[in-house]
């Protein structure tokens, strides 16, 4: 108002000094710029009003949707949940260790989640034809004097490189033949105990020493415990190298030492055998970094010696398997594996295996695979089979070791 009479004045004498039609334009020329202001002043108050009204409405569903999902921190006090769905489907003739011809063979369920500023907690149930199993449970300390990354709890053992891997980590449908003859199947040496794993200083060398106590049975009657004190025991040493910036070595050596099953006659102890494994892995990787989610190629190879006292005299038996898989495109891996295991309570039995695999991955929540695998039986006819795998993930699944 007061800029509204002070224009006034200064129009007023301005008028008293110029010409009649010169103080007329002049009038317009304000009253136009004065129609201005106010168009302005208008529009901008409505636009205010819009924005403070949209700025409500957002405020009206952010309150909305923190009522319904709880406090914003709510999600710390939950673990990551993931499930892994493991469908099989078998074709052919095996005798000696047939499949059913379709099965829903494995659903995983992981609970993950960091338990303290110390320390993190894992666990894998497993849901198959047989009921529910715990495959691992397990804390993990990762602060520990002395650089010591210690675990306690059920655990896959850290005997070689497969034994220690998920069904669904694995490149083909099933587990080489080493692994059941020798190492007690799909469940492994996993077991109840304590691990405890340090980073060796070798310069560029990544060196990785594991030991680990566990309570004695496990891997289907490899190891045996009779009574509290029969624990098994279990060392590894991991050496890494990398060869080029595509190209890296994994090596490997184990040991396992535990009481056995042959000593027990009719729940009855009237022997006390041993068995002692050895082993060492092998993994070769090559991937591109320029077409790394187009080209890779993974050669890996484990032998095992097993020494098992029974009955009749030790047995000394031997397993080892070699494998290759190509990454043909983007989203398709062919493969292939040669199998050799002796029985390990009869060595002079020998069963001999190959397998051609073809995968097809969409993603990496998925993945459709099949599996031609002959097998000669040492003692038993040979068998023919085409198997067909389905896997797939929801949820957040937490990596697997390296």
């Amino acid at each position: 108002m007061r800029m509204r009479v002070t224009v006034g004045v200064v129009l007023g004498t301005l008028l008293l000094c110029v010409p009649r039609p010169v103080a007329a334009q002049a009038v317009d020329q304000v009253q136009v710029l004065q129609q201005q202001i106010e168009q302005l002043r208008k529009d901008f108050t409505e636009r205010l009003a819009a924005l403070e009204a949209e700025i409500a409405a957002l405020n009206a569903a952010q309150a909305a949707l923190t009522t319904a999902a709880g406090p914003p921190n709510a999600k710390v006090f939950n673990p990551d949940i993931a499930v892994v769905g493991n469908f099989l489907g078998a074709a052919g003739r095996n005798v000696v260790n047939p499949s059913p011809a379709l099965e829903m063979a494995e659903s995983e369920v992981s609970l993950q989640a960091v338990v303290d500023p110390y320390a993190r907690g894992d666990f894998f149930l497993s849901f198959g034809q047989q009921g529910v199993n715990l495959e691992e449970g397990f804390i993990t300390f990762t602060e520990l004097p002395g650089k010591l990354l210690a675990k306690a709890g059920k655990i896959r053992t850290a005997f070689g490189k497969v034994d220690g891997l998920h069904t669904h980590a694995l490149t083909w449908a099933d587990r080489p033949l080493v692994t059941r003859n020798l190492l007690g199947g799909d469940e492994g040496l996993s077991d109840a105990g304590v691990s405890v794993a340090r980073l060796v200083p070798a310069g560029p060398l990544f060196l990785e020493a594991t030991g680990q106590v566990v309570r004695g049975s496990s891997g289907d009657g490899v190891f045996e415990s009779h009574q509290r004190s029969d624990l098994s025991y279990v060392g590894h040493l991991r050496a890494y190298q990398d060869l080029t910036e595509s190209t890296n070595l994994d090596l490997g050596a184990s040991v396992a030492h535990g009481h056995n099953a042959a000593g027990l006659v009719d729940d009855v102890d009237v022997g006390r055998f041993t068995t002692r494994l050895f082993g060492v892995d092998a993994t070769l990787r090559w991937r591109p970094l320029q077409r790394a989610i187009y080209q890779q190629f993974m050669a890996r190879s484990e032998i095992v010696w097993s020494q098992r006292g029974q009955f009749g005299g030790r047995q000394d038996s031997l397993g080892y398997y070699l494998s290759a898989d190509y990454q043909l495109a983007r989203r398709w891996f062919a493969g292939g594996r040669y199998d050799r295991a002796a029985r390990a309570d009869a060595a002079a039995v020998a069963d001999i295996g190959g397998s051609a695999v073809l995968t097809y991955r969409p993603s990496e929540f998925s993945q459709v695979r099949g599996q031609y695998r002959r097998i000669h039986f040492g003692d038993a006819a040979t068998a023919n089979e085409v198997l067909f795998q389905a896997q797939f993930s929801i949820g957040a699944h937490g990596a697997h070791a390296f």
